[in-house]
């Protein structure tokens, strides 16, 4: 990861959209086309989740934006400028942790902080320790502060890239893959960093190959696959888009697969105790009612509301990692 920004906020409003490509399309050396023809629009104040497997080309357009590698064609603005021509503008304003952080091993963790902060020239000296204890304190690594960072996990290492990108207040904060190497526990700590970071005015645009992350702390968010945009939108407008699933609570499996097959529910999964398949076009009553008929022993029976997870596999036909 390049260094995090280090300066101060600017002055002026923030756009009504913080982040908008146009066509952006990037295309290496030897015909690989990672990004294209992305239109992207992140609305100011969001919590915005950038979303796609691995390989889809999320971080090449971060890098993008960021002004750390040129597009082959279209535009980017962040915060109402072009990149990468208004960098020296834009940066100052936006914290970053993209492809993990670039520490000094032989540095703890709190000396990295005051090295950053020092390479930010409108940084008072005299406030510089409190703005890193209080950046420490804020990702849980008050206590490690003093560790040298070749000894810290990755999660730790996460941490300590996010405290550095937080050193100075920020109005857009970019985090690729920000829970990567996270415990648990440490996962739920950041997000609710994040949730803290949206409350407080700063948009936050969050790259995750985790859907289940992204339901939790997004409230919007865009599909990426195979450097194409599937979709865009409010996180529930995505999730609404599709549709949920059957679930038939039951200790009579393979019976009650039988009895919705012929009801004509598609694609019925038996396991265990509970059958699922696609909603039917049917009243929920009658097909109560059949399985009662045959002898099912109905537990309960209900259509469950549709995840980001069904949304994704109803664009895409495809799925990816949802746990973490």
């Amino acid at each position: 990861m390049d260094a995090p920004s280090a300066a101060r906020p600017g002055q002026g409003d923030v756009p009504a959209s913080v982040i908008a490509t146009r066509g952006l399309t990037k295309r290496y050396r030897g015909g690989q086309l990672a990004v294209d023809g992305l239109d992207l629009t992140v609305p100011a104040g969001s919590v915005f989740g950038f979303l796609g497997p691995n390989g889809s080309g999320k971080t090449t357009t971060i890098r993008m934006l960021m002004g750390l590698i040129e597009p082959t064609a279209g535009t980017a603005r962040v915060l109402g400028r072009p990149m990468p021509r208004s960098a020296r503008t834009v940066l100052p304003q936006v914290g970053a942790l993209i492809e993990g952080p670039a520490l000094y091993g032989f540095l703890s963790g709190r000396d990295n902080l005051l090295r950053y902060d020092a390479a930010d020239p409108t940084a008072d000296p005299r406030t510089r320790r409190a703005r890193v204890a209080a950046a420490l304190d804020r990702v849980g690594l008050a206590a490690a502060a003093g560790k040298k960072a070749k000894a810290y996990s990755l999660g730790m290492k996460q941490r300590l890239g996010l405290a550095a990108a937080l050193l100075q207040p920020r109005r857009l904060l970019v985090l690729d893959e920000p829970t990567n190497g996270l415990d648990p526990q440490g996962m739920r700590e950041i997000r609710t960093l994040i949730r803290e970071l949206a409350a407080d005015g700063t948009t936050v645009f969050l790259s995750s190959h985790l859907l289940d992350e992204i339901e939790q702390v997004c409230t919007h968010a865009a599909v990426m696959a195979q450097g194409r945009l599937v979709t865009q939108g409010a996180v529930a407008d995505l999730a609404a888009g599709a549709r949920g699933r059957l679930v038939v609570s039951t200790p009579d499996g393979a019976e009650t697969a039988r009895v919705l097959k012929e009801l004509g529910v598609g694609d019925v999964s038996a396991d265990g105790d509970r059958v699922t398949g696609e909603p039917p076009e049917r009243d929920l009553a009658e097909v109560t009612a059949a399985l009662v008929t045959a002898g099912v022993r109905v537990r309960g029976l209900t259509v469950e509301r549709a995840s980001l997870e069904d949304a994704f596999v109803a664009l895409t036909g495809e799925g990816f990692d949802v746990a973490g």
